[in-house]
């Protein structure tokens, strides 16, 4: 009716319930993360300082293993994909290594860039020129969520780490040679609770570290 007043308590509930939905339609992109900067990327990305200058016969042997596998597979990345077993080494490899998770967007089942995913990895240009990072090696990994097929899944990951690749290369002149594009699809969820999040759909970017350096 027309003169009918809202009861002051309806009127607070109905304003929470819209709230709700509105969060709810809006679904994770409401709670998506930031774009980092070029100095986040840096910062996460800057080699890590020995945590002794004296190397033991064990830590040698460790690194010379790393190195083969490091080395293999940026090798084979460039003409085919990785194996299983090279993906479970480098994986391996990669969980002492400084690395960064960045949030890169691109068209529906596509491996086309979208315009909004230019500012992070401008910023991601920018962070792997700068000169603390001259001569290191990096591996950028494509995941997606558990959404659709184990092969579609890792094929696309692996055509969306080789366009984010063929991008830096392009357009900030970094080396080929340096960067190592892998697939992982959906084998590495890093919201392992949540299969389905957007959480599980980055790009992940590893510094290896330097040839010359990481085996002495």
């Amino acid at each position: 009716m027309a003169g009918m007043v809202a009861k002051p308590g309806s009127t607070i509930a109905a304003a929470f319930l819209a709230g709700a939905l509105a969060l709810f339609a809006g679904g994770e992109s409401a709670l998506a993360q930031a774009a980092l900067t070029g100095d986040q990327i840096l910062e996460a990305l800057r080699p890590r300082v020995p945590r002794s200058l004296t190397t033991s016969p064990a830590e040698r042997a460790r690194v010379e293993e790393e190195q083969r596998v490091i080395g293999g597979a940026l090798h084979q990345s460039p003409s085919g994909t990785l194996s299983p077993g090279q993906r479970g080494q480098v994986a391996a490899v990669t969980k002492e290594k400084p690395k960064v998770d960045l949030e890169i967007y691109f068209d529906y089942k596509s491996t086309a860039i979208s315009a909004k995913a230019a500012p992070e990895l401008s910023a991601l240009g920018k962070a792997l020129k700068d000169p603390e990072l001259a001569g290191s090696r990096f591996m950028i990994a494509g995941h997606t969520d558990a959404k659709g097929s184990d092969q579609y899944n890792l094929s696309l990951s692996e055509r969306r780490a080789e366009a984010v690749k063929r991008y830096l290369v392009e357009r900030f002149g970094l080396s080929a040679d340096t960067l190592m594009a892998v697939g992982y699809g959906k084998e590495q969820l890093k919201d392992k609770d949540n299969p389905y999040s957007a959480k599980n759909r980055r790009v992940q970017v590893v510094n290896f570290g330097a040839k010359s350096t990481a085996s002495k």
